[in-house]
């Protein structure tokens, strides 16, 4: 088992710090998975809302979560599953707490010379050297992953392969660049690079993916930040999921 780890959350929670925000911004902490879908609600929830500034913190939601406890200033934070969120139960306001959108895990091999993959225990050929997939001790994307592949009798047999990652997108980074002979991600991720993955199946035997949302309780921006989850759950909101694969929950 290999990890790339360069204490991601302390570096981001450093950088969120440093960040000059205004008394317009709206701080809102999302999970990487989220990146390309909520950076194109920015422009239509700031027309709606003249005077809010949103600045999006994009990682793993459990880097996410330490930078929160480190006192790091968010004013919403979007996770990728649940677990992380009931960790935050502390620091969030427990009646803004909704789902809004859903998602599917995939296996992927690299587009170009990639193995004929079908199934995740075709992983367990000698020609698949290395994995990725998001670190199950911070990545929600991970701990699907290793549900997954446990309940399929496939974990410990494959841990040795497994290029541990700091993010679902650094998962798919590797295998977009084909350093990696497989990976596992989210479908909203692999769609993002179809040019460079090939999904190679959907992988089940985990809990259902989904994400919930939730103000922090020492949010100074209370009205704007419930402004924005209604947004994402808005026909707006869910129409801009929904074109980058997202379900509903």
């Amino acid at each position: 088992m290999k990890r790339f780890s360069i204490h991601a959350a302390l570096l981001a929670a450093l950088l969120l710090f440093a960040l000059p925000l205004h008394a317009a911004d709206l701080v809102v902490s999302a999970a990487a998975s989220l990146t390309n879908a909520f950076g194109e609600m920015k422009e239509p929830f700031e027309k709606a809302n003249p005077g809010t500034t949103l600045v999006f913190n994009f990682a793993a939601s459990g880097a996410l979560l330490k930078q929160m406890e480190q006192g790091a200033p968010v004013d919403v934070f979007a996770s990728a599953d649940q677990e992380t969120m009931d960790k935050a139960a502390s620091l969030i306001d427990a009646k803004s707490r909704t789902n809004f959108a859903g998602n599917a895990l995939v296996l992927i091999v690299p587009s170009e010379n990639g193995l004929p993959l079908s199934d995740p225990k075709d992983m367990e050929q000698k020609e698949v050297k290395l994995i990725a997939i998001g670190n199950p001790d911070s990545v929600p994307a991970g701990r699907y992953a290793k549900a997954a592949l446990t309940a399929a009798g496939l974990y410990e047999t494959l841990t040795p392969k497994f290029v541990l990652a700091e993010s679902v997108r650094q998962a798919l980074d590797y295998v977009s660049r084909g350093e990696v002979q497989a990976g596992l991600v989210y479908a909203t991720d692999a769609a993002q690079r179809a040019d460079k993955v090939r999904v190679a199946a959907t992988v089940t035997g985990h809990k259902p993916i989904t994400y919930p949302i939730a103000l922090l309780q020492k949010s100074s921006r209370q009205d704007a930040g419930q402004a924005f989850i209604q947004f994402v759950q808005s026909p707006e909101g869910q129409a801009i999921l929904s074109k980058y694969g997202f379900t509903r929950p």
